[in-house]
């Protein structure tokens, strides 16, 4: 999931969740308040301060596309932080970057060249090839079925973390 920024500016006084790792800066999964951001010479400059320990840091990025590659909004984190470990949180971003094209894909390509490779070697003749069309179809929907369903659960499984202190139960 993308987010557009168009004005480095927009981001001062909100909460971004930390998406990926930079070296001496906040780790992935955290919470960061940004206190300044503008635009120096050919680049940006973004102040921030870690919600959770209250560490002030800087850090420089060569254009706005950069920064929201390093760090997003997430209100529904943001509000319920203190509920989550680090490592459910880093689970989330995990789930919640992919794609079709970098996580569906490439296992579907292997699949199906595994599929192919045993079904003309091993069942020779027509047979083969349409036990290899109906292994193609099903492999593509139980890839895309593990896709859909892993993102809706890592979410379902914060929500109920969460709900389960208002005493509500959700399956």
């Amino acid at each position: 999931m993308t987010y557009s920024l168009s004005n480095i500016e927009d981001t001062v006084d909100r909460k971004f969740l930390v998406t990926k790792a930079l070296t001496h800066q906040a780790k992935v999964g955290t919470i960061v308040h940004i206190m300044s951001a503008e635009k120096a010479g050919n680049g940006i400059i973004v102040g921030y301060r870690v919600t959770g320990t209250g560490d002030d840091f800087t850090v420089t990025f060569d254009n706005v596309k950069q920064f929201t590659q390093w760090a997003r909004p997430d209100n529904f984190i943001a509000r319920h932080y203190e509920s989550f470990s680090l490592k459910e949180i880093q689970h989330y971003i995990k789930v919640n970057n992919r794609t079709m094209t970098t996580f569906v894909l490439p296992i579907l390509a292997a699949a199906l060249v595994v599929i192919w490779i045993l079904c003309l070697a091993v069942i020779k003749g027509g047979v083969g090839v349409v036990l290899g069309i109906v292994l193609s179809v099903v492999a593509a929907g139980a890839i895309l079925w593990f896709y859909k369903n892993q993102k809706s659960k890592v979410k379902l499984d914060l929500y109920s973390k969460v709900s389960s202190d208002w005493g509500v139960v959700i399956k």
